[in-house]
């Protein structure tokens, strides 16, 4: 391995690290908002389907989207845990 491509694959590697740090803060200041999300909007997996965007009815009470804390009590339907 060359120089060049060392020091480009650190650079890359680097951009990496700082991204997942970047989204590791961006958790702590994030809560799961259950109830608001429309059919295929919402942000995770659900109890019925394992990806993102796969919710099949607007307002499901266990279907999330992540907002910033103290935003989802403030919004009709939202609540800070999974309907049964």
């Amino acid at each position: 391995m060359s120089s060049k491509t060392a020091i480009l694959a650190a650079a890359v590697g680097s951009l990496f690290v700082l991204a997942n740090a970047a989204f590791a803060a961006d958790d702590a200041n994030t809560e799961k908002c259950y109830g608001i999300a429309k059919a295929g909007k919402n942000d995770c997996a659900g109890a019925a389907h394992a990806c993102a965007g796969q919710g099949k009815k607007d307002a499901s009470d266990k279907e999330f989207v992540k907002l910033p804390k103290g935003t989802c009590e403030r919004l009709v339907g939202g609540t800070l845990s999974a309907g049964k």
